[in-house]
C-alpha cells in the first residue's frame, strides 16, 4: 500500500487489530439473522510524511451510509466545547452577520446553531443523510454531499466563499485527504481560516488509545503530518492549541498560503519541536504500540471472565465506535457484556456490530440493576458517571479499560 499523503510505499507497522465490521454499521432486527462484513483492521505509517493510516478496505461510501447512527448532539460536553469554540471564533476573526460560516462533517447541526443563534450565516456539508436531516430541522442549510474540490469550486463560483471552514473530527475520515484539503483553499476567502480539530496521535499512543482506530478513521494525524498535508494543498498552519477532548486533542489553524496574514504563532513551533524531541519522525516510536495495545485487551478480557466466574452481572454504557472497537478486538460477546445503554434513539432497539450486544434505553439499568457498567467512551466519564449516579444505591461500580483497566 502507498501513503495517501505523499504516495510512499507504507512499511512501517503501527498497529493490527485483526478484523472488525465498520463501527458504525448498527445492526438492526430485521438484519440480525444475515452476515456482516468484516474488513482487516491494520494501521500501518509512513515514514516519509509520518501519516499513520489504516490498510484501504472499504470506501467512504460503505462506512458513511444514509442511515448514519452517529451524532453529535448527545455528548452534553462536547456541546459545551463547540459552544466555546464558536464564542472564541466570533471574537477572535470578528465574525459578524455580513460573515460566512461553512462546517465540513456538520453532522446533525451541534455547532452550526450556536453561529446561527448569533446571526451568522452559516452552511453545513454533511454526507450522511439521517445527521442532515436533523440539522435542517434546527433550521440550517445543508449540502448533503461529501466534500472535495468540486464541491469547493462549485460553492466558490457560487460567490460563497467562506470566512471561516471548520472541521472538527473530519479530517480523519477522509481517504483522499489531498482533494480535501485542497478544497478548503478553494472555499476560503483571501483572509479566511480554516480550523481542524482532531485527535492527536500523540496521545492516542501515550494513553493506549488504540480503541478510537476504526475503519471510518482513515488517518490518525499528529501536527508534523497534518502541517506537510496542508502547506502540499495550498494552506499554511498558524496557529495550533492543545484541548482535552478525545483524550487530547489538537486544534489547528490554517490559512490560504498564497493570500494570508495572520502571524505564525510560536505555538506551532513548539508543538513541531515536541513531536520531533519524543520521537515521532522515527519508525522505533511506533513499534511497541501493538504489545501496549494486547495488555489492555487481555486485561479486559480477563477482568469480564473473573467477574463472570463470581456471579456478576456486566452491562456497558455508550454505544460508541471506540466501543465497537474494543469489545471485537477482545472478542466479547453478549455472554459477557449483556447490554449496551445509549441515550441515542437511533441506535436504541439495534445491535453492536460484529458482537451483536443489544443497545437499549437507560431504563433497563434501574430496572437488571448490574453489578458492573463498562463506561466504553471513556473520554466521557466524568459526564457518564455523573448521569448515572445512581447505580450506587444497588453497589454498582464503573469500569474503564482505557489507558488501563479501573474500577471505581
Amino acid at each position: 500500500m502507498k501513503c495517501r499523503h505523499c504516495a510512499a510505499e507504507l512499511t512501517v507497522p503501527l498497529v493490527d487489530l485483526g478484523s472488525a465490521p465498520p463501527s458504525n454499521a448498527y445492526i438492526t432486527e430485521e438484519r440480525l439473522h444475515r452476515s456482516e462484513k468484516w474488513f482487516p483492521l491494520r494501521v500501518l505509517v509512513c515514514d516519509s510524511c509520518w501519516l499513520a493510516q489504516t490498510e484501504d478496505f472499504a470506501g467512504r461510501e460503505e462506512l458513511f451510509v444514509p442511515d448514519y447512527a452517529y451524532f453529535s448532539s448527545f455528548s452534553t460536553t462536547w456541546l459545551k466545547h463547540t459552544e466555546r469554540y464558536v464564542t472564541a471564533m466570533i471574537d477572535r476573526f470578528n465574525l459578524n452577520a455580513h460573515s460566512l460560516v461553512v462546517e465540513v462533517g456538520s453532522n446533525d447541526g451541534y455547532l452550526l446553531q450556536y453561529f446561527k443563534g448569533r446571526g451568522i450565516p452559516c452552511l453545513g456539508i454533511e454526507p450522511t443523510a439521517s445527521t442532515a436531516t436533523a440539522a435542517r430541522e434546527r433550521g440550517i442549510a445543508i449540502i448533503e454531499d461529501f466534500f472535495g474540490v468540486n464541491l469547493a469550486s462549485a460553492q466558490a463560483a457560487e460567490g460563497k466563499q467562506a470566512d471561516l471552514i471548520a472541521a472538527n473530527n473530519v479530517l480523519a475520515h477522509v481517504p483522499d485527504i489531498n482533494d480535501f484539503v485542497t478544497g478548503f483553499a478553494v472555499l476560503l476567502k483571501p483572509q479566511g481560516v480554516a480550523t481542524f480539530e482532531f485527535p492527536h496521535l500523540l496521545r492516542l499512543m501515550a494513553n493506549n488509545q488504540f480503541d478510537t482506530i476504526y475503519h471510518e478513521h482513515f488517518s490518525y494525524l499528529s501536527l508534523t503530518a497534518v502541517s506537510r498535508i496542508l502547506a502540499s494543498n495550498g494552506l499554511t498552519v498558524f496557529d495550533a492549541e492543545e484541548h482535552p477532548t478525545h483524550g487530547g486533542s489538537l486544534r489547528v489553524f490554517a490559512q490560504r498560503s498564497d493570500t494570508g496574514q495572520a502571524p505564525y504563532s510560536a505555538r506551532v513551533r513548539e508543538l513541531l519541536q515536541h513531536e520531533k524531541k519524543v520521537g515521532m519522525l522515527t519508525a522505533a516510536y511506533y513499534s511497541g504500540f501493538q504489545a501496549t495495545t494486547n495488555k489492555v485487551k487481555n486485561d479486559f478480557l480477563s477482568f469480564l471472565l473473573d467477574a463472570k466466574r463470581q456471579g456478576k452481572t456486566i452491562a456497558a454504557y455508550g454505544a460508541a465506535a471506540k466501543g465497537n472497537t474494543l469489545i471485537n478486538y477482545a472478542g466479547v460477546r453478549p455472554d459477557l457484556i449483556s447490554f449496551v445503554v445509549d441515550r441515542n434513539p437511533q441506535k436504541q432497539g439495534k445491535y453492536m456490530p460484529g458482537s451483536r450486544i443489544p443497545i437499549v434505553d437507560e431504563a433497563l439499568l434501574q430496572v437488571t440493576k448490574p453489578d458492573f457498567i463498562v463506561i466504553l467512551p471513556w473520554n466521557l466519564e466524568e459526564e457518564v458517571t455523573q448521569q448515572l449516579a445512581y447505580v450506587d444505591s444497588w453497589g454498582g461500580q464503573f469500569v474503564t479499560v482505557i489507558p488501563c483497566l479501573k474500577v471505581t
